[in-house]
């Protein structure tokens, strides 16, 4: 109620400033046509400036604000990966039983324009994933995921997540399998059908998580060439990572 008030009174102390401006120039010029002719084209001019200022002012700055939040959320996506998601891609990848097609169409290059990501980005939201179910580590992975649990759940309290969707889905199904592991105090002989349960809990969160993974080295290597770099030697898509680099390359 108080803000509202002090506009008010703003509203009339600028409304009376000009009224009186008005009137010294009348006292000073005594020509009241010019007062009224500058008064008509000024109305004129304002709902221009509304535009102007309402629209297209508004919209850059409404921009220029998502873009600083994307730029913030884009360092929470890449500590996100530095301490889960890389070490997720490597363990997955080598229990992938149809590693061979997946991964030429994942192995990211330095010769990749935006439209490569995107069209891996869509590949890794809808690749049929085929899991090694014998070679699944079930106690590592249930291990990996509750060292890092609290990191995730911090994550989430994150109120930027809103700007990113498939982000906050990355995160809501790393937790899902979390809990799901956490849930069983064996996982040992567990029947079939419980044993399907968790490989699909797994490949929904992988088929998050590459996705994410793409769309955050696109963000890389537009704004972050060196951090970019280590991304290119160190992914688990092509065949024989290494963070060295190749000083004959």
């Amino acid at each position: 109620m108080k803000r509202f008030s002090y506009i008010y009174w703003l509203s009339a102390i600028l409304l009376l400033v000009s009224v009186a401006v008005y009137f010294i120039h009348y006292l000073i010029y005594r020509d009241a046509h010019s007062i009224f002719f500058y008064l008509v084209m000024d109305l004129a001019f304002l709902p221009l400036q509304v535009l102007l200022v309402g629209l297209v002012i508004e919209r850059i700055m409404v921009r220029r604000e998502k873009q600083e939040k994307l730029q913030k959320l884009n360092m929470v996506i890449g500590a996100f990966f530095s301490q889960v998601g890389n070490s997720l891609l490597r363990t997955l990848v080598d229990d992938l039983k149809n590693k061979e097609k997946i991964c030429p169409q994942l192995n990211v290059t330095a010769l990749w324009t935006t439209r490569d990501f995107v069209k891996a980005i869509e590949f890794a939201g809808k690749f049929p994933i085929e899991f090694d179910k014998n070679k699944l580590d079930l106690y590592r992975l249930k291990t990996f995921l509750a060292e890092r649990r609290e990191f995730v759940l911090t994550l989430l309290e994150n109120p930027s997540l809103l700007e990113h969707d498939r982000f906050t889905d990355l995160l809501w199904a790393t937790t899902h399998l979390d809990e799901e592991l956490s849930a069983r105090e064996s996982l040992d002989n567990l029947p079939p059908g419980d044993r399907d349960h968790i490989v699909n809990d797994i490949r929904r969160m992988y088929h998050h998580l590459t996705a994410e993974w793409l769309d955050y080295g696109m963000h890389l290597k537009a704004n972050y060439p060196y951090l970019f770099s280590l991304v290119l030697r160190t992914h688990p898509f092509q065949e024989h990572p290494s963070a060295y680099v190749d000083n004959a390359a």
